[in-house]
């Protein structure tokens, strides 16, 4: 087998979003599982529709999440240029050899000496393909008119553009979203004219929403692009792990996977012929998964821009690593952080029924007072915290729920939280301090 060579070829019409990364992360794993290229080609020929920073978001993005290519306009490579802009005397000099082939002929516009090229569609023949993902298509020619392959401004249509871009980037197997099925006869057409070696075609299936719709740039319910995920605090090797997963598996149904992993299990035989479900519950697990295994330090540094984006005050490194590691199993994107916080940090500390009943049927007064008596002179660090609690219990012989969750209660407000040493050093020693006399007074009748 020749080297594989693939390409991923967006227009620079928009931002990287969740379809156009899967076509790039399947072509860049098939290229890396069998050791062949990954190439990335702009097709700006859609001048109207360019976008300023569209081509930069792309191969930003493409980055964030962990791909590597070979070739590309940033990098160049010796197919080059990678912009069909910048290669419009190829198409030009392809679309007058079928002119003198008598394969294609001018269209001129009415009143005017300005003309298209178009393509003279072969009568009656089967074109027939084996695609990696669906089996054996076939189209006749007879469904198909003869079509544009120059417009008379000297640009040329896309598939005719693709043809003489991939034939000449020597590229092996095309991998592509199913909307361009119907794309391939024309695509062959032109092959089979310059008698040039057909690529292996795959068409992957398309992304649906939960509600089983086709996944619409319009679907204000799903996030579609990459960038939001970034900003939002969603880790990009979660992302790539994610995104692998619509419409591919590995044969043990493994759902987190390293990149190395995946590329190593990647098989195109296991590109699912079903459409494939943009599951927000699934990433969200996903990624959860990825924030758990960071260390605290790095998941700190990581949630600090959030925290200072929201005017929150961050007290010490000691304490922005005590924040987030009592959060970091709750988390499911960074960027989160802020609501954990806020609803952590009551603005206002007020006992529910339940909560002020329970401090009232346990007799927790005494507990809370002996606690307030061990706080004042401590350090307040988290250890030590911890080592009054103890020590409150063994004082007031109590323990369980009437020593554990009546403190609780009289500092944070709540029931049930995470660590209460570490809620406790959070909250700060004035705070926790006044709160408890807060909440004896109450307990006395005095408030």
């Amino acid at each position: 087998m020749n080297k594989v060579r693939v390409r991923y070829a967006p227009s620079p019409t928009g931002l990287l979003h969740i379809g156009n990364a899967r076509s790039a992360l399947f072509n860049y794993l098939f290229a890396r599982h069998f050791g062949g290229d990954f190439i990335v080609r702009i097709e700006d020929t859609d001048v109207a529709r360019n976008v300023v920073g569209g081509e930069a978001s792309q191969l930003n993005y493409l980055s964030w999440l962990g791909l590597e290519w070979n070739e590309s306009p940033d990098k160049g490579g010796p197919y080059g240029p990678y912009r069909q802009l910048e290669r419009l005397s190829l198409y030009q000099k392809y679309a007058n050899e079928l002119l003198d082939k008598g394969l294609a002929y001018k269209d001129f516009r009415e009143n005017s000496d300005k003309f298209a090229i178009r393509f003279k569609v072969p009568q009656d023949i089967d074109y027939v393909f084996k695609d990696m993902v669906r089996g054996e298509l076939k189209f006749n020619s007879k469904d198909i008119e003869d079509w544009i392959i120059m417009k008379d401004n000297g640009i040329p249509t896309y598939n005719f553009a693709v043809v003489v871009d991939d034939h000449l980037m020597e590229i092996t197997h095309v991998l592509r979203g199913e909307e361009h099925i119907t794309n391939t006869p024309k695509q062959m057409m032109v092959y089979q004219a310059f008698g040039w070696e057909i690529p292996t075609f795959g068409h992957m299936t398309i992304i649906v929403n939960e509600q089983k719709k086709k996944l619409s740039k319009r679907d204000k319910n799903v996030i579609q692009f990459i960038s939001e995920y970034e900003q939002m605090g969603y880790l990009p090797e979660a992302m790539f792990n994610f995104i692998t997963l619509l419409g591919w598996s590995p044969t043990d149904n493994q759902e987190i996977l390293t990149k190395a992993d995946i590329i190593s299990k990647f098989d195109p035989a296991r590109l699912s012929k079903a459409p494939a479900m943009f599951d927000k519950e699934k990433l969200a697990y996903v990624n959860s998964k990825y924030i758990k295994q960071l260390p605290v330090d790095v998941l700190a540094e990581k949630a600090k821009p959030y925290l200072e984006k929201a005017g929150i005050t961050i007290q010490s490194e000691s304490w922005l690593k005590l924040l987030v590691g009592i959060f970091q199993d709750r988390m499911t994107y960074i960027g989160q952080i802020v609501e954990l916080y806020h609803a952590f940090f009551h603005d206002v500390f007020v006992l529910n029924e339940e909560a002020y009943q329970f401090l009232v049927d346990n007799t927790s007064e005494t507990v809370l007072q002996a606690f307030l008596t061990n706080l004042e002179q401590s350090d307040f660090s988290s250890e030590e915290i911890e080592a009054l609690i103890k020590k409150t219990g063994v004082d007031t012989n109590t323990k369980g729920k009437p020593l554990f969750m009546a403190l609780r209660i009289a500092t944070t407000g709540d029931m049930h939280g995470p660590s209460l040493p570490i809620s406790l050093a959070l909250l700060g020693k004035d705070m926790v301090l006044g709160r408890l006399k807060q909440t004896i007074l109450k307990l006395r009748g005095e408030l």
